[in-house]
């Protein structure tokens, strides 16, 4: 037969078999119990209105209210069922369900029999039953008026039966039983006479007559200050009974003495109050707890939490000790918790040895049979645990080391571990499980500040909701912190946060409320000081790198270490889950890790940071220099030489061109904040060399964005930097072609036209013959091509003053292409044959490609279609082998036209289809359209 139980007097859960059931978010969840509360009557939709939202209706409550209650169905019927049925009725709705499952109405049932039983043991034993059902704060965290006024109602009520409890207790001789709860509750309720009396007996039965007649003077005094009245007349009895020693205040003869056994340890902490997500990580817990148990006979095993990128704040013990208390009925014979203290931000670690005397402690091993060995007192804590069904939580454990002693012996128990270390020995010596703790993604984080602030404020301002949860980053403590600064200003719009949050360096700060267990700062500096010194300093530096990661490399020349060296420090941060490595040899840091490593840097020395940066930045502008070197080879116009890098600087030297572009895909990101970087701390040379470096990789895939933004970036170094005027030339020249490459022709011209200048003021004979060459294109492009031509056969007069084949070779390519835009096919034939026959003589492969097309292109314009594709497909294996995708999609295009002309529609479709893609992955809008319109046709 199917266990259920309905839970209010606390949290608001179902639980089949032991076993939860999901009923959903909290306001799904509050229709439950709205329902629960009036088991097997009819409540009517304003009712459920009022009491779920009060004066916060949503705009559609009613279509609300009904997915709720349909939702809520579902989950009542999944399975073998719940028995319980909600049903529309006449006026409302009614769940209809047995009453003895339901805990509130449980709890009342029995204090009505406690009250009507005639036997006083029998009354107590129903009045403690009764109150056992009590977990928490009814409803938590409902907080409508209904649900406060109701849960004050049962605190009433709750108190009543604990008073008449008492009574009975008292009657029984069992003083000693209830003094602890007595004191406890008298400080909470202080005016409360009869309570007062209770324990006034409860002190003097104890023998502490003095403590007796002291509280009540408390009470007469506090009545007489607050309400200006004496006690009444019990009260005044009671005393004056006690100041006469009056014999029949003697407890009863106490009942022969049964020996109970030792209550069974239950030391988890309250589960989160509001606890959203993870619903993957559960089921993985229990998943391995389910293995364990079928490969160790019904036993457990050692399950690690851990996180990747699992900083304090990720939520480890949150996700821990709910798993702990959903799953609490599959540990019997208890459940053990220790908070080790491994990053505590006040207090040292625990010493494993204390916490083993608080384990024997709580096992109920007799005082003075422990021994005073801590080996010793380890073996009788395992002889205690050895068999017994109990879980043993260890929540914030420094090490292995400090873990290892507190695993059991036997596999009957389960462990979970929380660290922000990865404990990856345990893997290997106790076969533990590792769960890695990621950031709540996007929905969970909203379903957390909803939880916390409820769905109309979120919904009344979604995009300062959105940025608030932009600025946590999916840290569930920074979500509960920004939380509860909203919750504790309900008045405030939360788009005043949202805007105190916007500014980097201040974020820390936001997200600190004074409380050092609540705070991030706190948390990342007790990860930071656990670190050993060389990894601390690594840690410091890596705030000083721009770019959404950074490479080993990278690292090692930041930090002026080896690679191998790094690598080493880099696996300590990762396992404290400072960094996490995204892809092999790159590492990236959560953005408020971020921020706190960021904040540590800038307080070091400015000529540490000075010289860290200058590492950094050679880097990158040696690496890429390298790379560029792969791609385009010797024969780059304006090119440079590098000063020799900084010493600790380890640049990269690519092996080939596929190694190349390689490095440039994974380094795209950081070259670009690379080059702001160097702009902001005044470093001009680097800034416009690292443009210059990313010409090939820019043009050749096709980045015309980027290119033209690190152009712009390189002109305001250069224009700053008011020096020799060829780097000016250089950003002049790149920004206009860049222009030119968006369509913003004018802007191109104007800056080409400046270009020129500066190289004819100082007679830069190459410097003009490249800015002619693209005059000439840019011509093209705004579609006079007779001026396009006056341009390129400018600049090949120039190239010919010059030793350089093969700009020569490029520039007799321009001006054939020109010729052929013309129609002159024979004259445009002429001089790509030429610049054929000196690639070949004086060039690589790869520069012949574009040559190849134009011959192509002549070849398909003059009828010769099959030597048009001979060079067609020529130009493409070149194109494809140094990855020139740009080229590659316009070749393609020529190719499938020279195809369509022989009468081949399907083998033109093809290479139309493949050129299309191109396009549409590089943005080419006009392009793709102009293909698209021949797969049409």
């Amino acid at each position: 037969m199917v266990a259920v139980r309905f839970a209010v007097l606390g949290d608001i859960e179902v639980r089949v078999d032991g076993r939860p059931l999901d009923i959903g978010h909290l306001r799904q969840r509050s229709v439950l119990a709205a329902l629960l509360v009036d088991a097997n009557r009819t409540v009517s939709v304003d009712q459920l209105a009022d009491r779920i939202w009060a004066d916060r209706l949503p705009q559609r409550f009613r279509s609300t209210l009904y997915s709720y209650l349909s939702r809520l169905r579902q989950a009542l019927d999944r399975g073998d069922g719940t028995g319980a049925r909600i049903g529309k009725e006449p006026g409302g709705y009614q769940l209809s369900v047995d009453t003895s499952a339901v805990d509130l109405h449980r709890f009342r049932d029995l204090v009505a029999q406690a009250r009507t039983a005639e036997d006083g043991e029998r009354a107590v034993a129903l009045f403690e039953e009764a109150l056992d059902l009590w977990r928490a704060e009814p409803f938590a965290p409902l907080d409508t008026p209904w649900f406060s006024a109701l849960r004050e109602t049962l605190a009433r009520e709750r108190l009543a039966a604990e008073l008449d409890r008492n009574d009975l207790a008292l009657r029984q001789g069992r003083h000693g039983d209830l003094l602890a709860e007595l004191i406890t509750r008298a400080g909470t309720h202080p005016m409360d006479e009869r309570l007062a009396g209770q324990l006034i007996l409860a002190l003097y039965r104890s023998g502490r007559a003095a403590e007796a007649l002291g509280h009540y003077r408390r009470t007469r005094e506090r009545l007489a200050e607050e309400l200006g009245v004496d006690p009444g007349a019990p009260l005044q009895e009671l005393h004056q009974r006690i100041l006469t020693n009056d014999p029949s205040l003697a407890p009863p003869p106490a009942p022969a003495a049964v020996v109970s056994p030792p209550p069974v340890p239950r030391q988890l902490p309250a589960p989160p109050g509001v606890f959203t997500g993870r619903d993957k990580e559960l089921e993985q817990l229990t998943e391995a707890l389910d293995a364990s148990a079928g490969t160790a006979g019904g036993s457990g095993g050692t399950v690690v939490i851990s996180a990747i990128g699992g900083i304090g704040g990720i939520g480890k013990t949150w996700l821990a000790v709910r798993w702990a208390h959903e799953n609490a009925y599959r540990f019997p014979d208890g459940q053990l918790y220790v908070n080790l203290r491994g990053f505590d931000p006040v207090e040292p670690p625990m010493p494993t040895a204390l916490a083993v005397r608080a384990f024997l402690d709580a096992l109920h091993a007799d005082p003075d049979s422990i021994p005073t060995d801590p080996d010793a007192q380890t073996a009788r804590y395992r002889s205690l645990v050895a068999g017994r069904r109990m879980l043993i939580l260890l929540d914030n454990a420094r090490d292995t080391d400090q873990v290892r002693p507190l695993l059991p012996g036997t596999p009957s128990c389960t462990v979970l571990i929380t660290s922000r270390n990865r404990l990856t020995a345990l893997v290997a010596t106790h076969a533990a499980q590792m769960l890695p703790l990621d950031v709540l993604g996007r929905d969970e984080a909203r379903d957390l500040l909803v939880s916390h602030l409820g769905a109309p404020r979120i919904a009344a301002e979604p995009e300062a909701a959105a940025a608030l949860m932009d600025h946590c980053a999916g840290l569930p403590l920074a979500l509960g912190i920004v939380a509860a600064r909203a919750a504790t200003h309900p008045d405030f719009p939360l788009a005043v946060l949202a805007t105190e949050l916007t500014q980097a360096a201040d974020r820390l700060d936001a997200l600190d409320i004074g409380d050092l267990t609540a705070s991030l700062r706190a948390a990342f500096a007790a990860s930071h000081r656990a670190l050993t010194s060389p990894a601390g300093t690594l840690f410091v530096l890596l705030g000083l790198a721009p770019g959404p990661d950074i490479s080993l490399a990278a690292a090692a020349s930041l930090a002026a270490l080896s690679p191998a060296r790094a690598r080493v420090l880099l696996m300590e941060l990762e396992s404290a889950h400072l960094v996490r490595q995204n892809c092999p040899g790159r590492y990236r840091m959560h953005d408020l890790v971020r921020l706190y490593s960021a904040e540590l840097a800038h307080q070091q020395p400015s000529q540490d940071q000075e010289a860290a940066l200058t590492r950094l930045v050679e880097f990158h502008v040696h690496t890429a220099y390298a790379a560029n070197r792969l791609l385009d080879g010797p024969n780059t116009p304006f090119a440079f030489r590098l000063e020799p890098p900084a010493s600790g600087c380890g640049p990269l030297s690519p092996a080939d061109t596929m190694a190349a572009l390689r490095w440039f895909d994974e380094e795209h990101a950081c070259l670009l904040a690379i080059q702001s970087l160097a702009l902001a701390t005044g470093r001009h040379t680097q800034v416009w060399q690292l443009a210059w470096s990313l010409i090939a990789y820019h043009q050749g895939g096709y980045h015309l964005t980027e290119y033209l933004t690190v152009w712009r970036v390189a002109l305001t170094a250069a224009e700053r930097d008011g020096g020799l005027p060829a780097p000016r030339a250089l950003a002049h020249w790149r920004y206009g072609h860049a222009c030119s490459l968006t369509g913003d022709y004018g802007e191109a011209l104007d800056q080409l036209a400046l270009a020129l200048t500066l190289a004819e003021r100082t007679n830069d004979t190459a410097g003009q013959a490249h800015i002619c060459r693209t005059l000439g294109r840019v011509w093209e492009q705004y579609g006079d091509d007779e001026r396009a031509l006056e341009y390129a056969l400018r600049a090949l007069a120039l190239y010919q003053q010059l030793d350089n084949p093969v700009w020569q070779a490029n520039q007799l390519n321009a001006v054939g292409w020109m010729h052929a835009q013309l129609g002159r096919h024979p004259q445009a034939r002429t001089y790509c044959e030429q610049a054929l026959r000196l690639y070949r003589a004086h060039g690589r492969p790869a520069d012949a490609a574009s040559t190849l097309d134009s011959l192509g292109y002549i070849a398909h314009h003059t009828g010769r279609h099959t030597q048009a594709l001979e060079y067609y497909q020529q130009a493409l294996a070149l194109f494809r082998e140094h990855a020139d995708s740009s080229n590659e999609a316009d070749t393609l295009a020529n190719l499938a036209e020279t195809h369509h002309d022989m009468g081949r529609p399907d083998l033109a479709r093809e290479a139309w289809q493949q050129a299309l893609t191109l396009y549409q992955a590089q943005n080419r809008t006009t392009q793709a359209e102009q293909v698209l319109a021949q797969l049409r046709a």
